[in-house]
């Protein structure tokens, strides 16, 4: 079901995984106060990120399969 929706996925996951990317940066620049929950939301969105991701290169490739086993029905 979440597969059919791979755009926005994919969307999403770019976004958790730049801000668990720039959020350490900027926390060990000293410009954002490294706290616990940050540090925690920061780990936590870039491995939601990663996982969301997956999920979403994957729907693009079964989106992508199957649009092109009902376009070639000679196979």
């Amino acid at each position: 079901m979440i597969l059919e929706y791979y755009k926005p996925l994919l969307i999403l996951s770019v976004f958790l995984l730049l801000f668990g990317c720039i959020m350490p940066f900027l926390m060990a620049l000293q410009i954002v106060e490294s706290t616990f929950f940050l540090n925690f939301l920061s780990f936590g969105s870039s491995v939601l990120g990663l996982f969301l991701g997956l999920a979403g290169i994957a729907g693009a490739r079964i989106a992508q399969k199957s649009k092109s086993d009902k376009e070639n029905l000679y196979k």
